[in-house]
């Protein structure tokens, strides 16, 4: 068996200048979501994403992108969660999607508001029963006995409201990342990268520049 530092690819797929981009980095962003929805990438809209509490503690994990658009990125969440804990100490956080089937990585790092109540609950109308069930039936990231316990808070929610609606609980909801810098990444031969980077200004526009792979 190979050892892990073997395990190695050479992207070669395409290229990223600073001539192809979109001078508004949503804009951009754009372009590229739609060639990843092209490719029938599976969970296209998967993307990590990073919180740190107040004290710097960093944590990961992975979410679903549920919209987009010139005010940000939008997501949805149950807000006591360990992740809705550190958002509310530390309203800043960074977006990343790796679409390995393009070579493609897109890091957006911003400031953290709350969508609408009226945003939340359109969308969760829009979910599933079972996930509404499930938005009620789980104390996210809190110790629970076992997984007993948590299949039968399902099985009393479902005997509450059987196929009627299930109203949004009052702790789950919405978040919109506003973007301040994104980064466009494509893979390259010999990990010359190309990595193009949007920065805000004050006056709105962005400032494109390219990293250093």
């Amino acid at each position: 068996m190979s050892s892990i530092a073997d395990i190695r690819k050479d992207y070669k797929l395409r290229s990223l200048a600073e001539t192809d981009v979109a001078a508004d980095a949503v804009a951009q962003f754009g372009r590229w979501w739609e060639e990843a929805v092209a490719s029938q990438i599976d969970e296209v809209n998967a993307m990590t994403l990073a919180t740190a509490s107040a004290d710097g503690v960093p944590s990961a994990r992975i979410v679903l992108l549920k919209g987009y658009d010139e005010k940000g990125f939008t997501f949805f969440t149950n807000y006591e969660s360990f992740k809705g804990q550190q958002l509310g100490e530390n309203p800043r956080a960074c977006l990343v999607f790796f679409w390995k089937e393009l070579e493609r990585q897109v890091r957006i790092t911003g400031i953290i508001e709350k969508v609408s109540q009226k945003e939340s609950e359109e969308y969760f109308i829009s979910r599933p029963q079972g996930s509404r069930l499930g938005a009620w039936a789980s104390p996210q990231s809190q110790v629970i006995p076992n997984r007993e316990w948590l299949e039968t808070k399902e099985a009393e929610l479902k005997a509450i409201y059987g196929d009627n609606d299930v109203p949004k609980p009052p702790h789950w909801g919405g978040y919109r990342l506003k973007p301040i810098v994104v980064e466009f990444w494509q893979g390259r031969a010999s990990r010359l990268h190309d990595r193009i980077q949007y920065t805000l200004q004050d006056e709105g526009a962005w400032k494109i520049e390219r990293l250093a792979p």
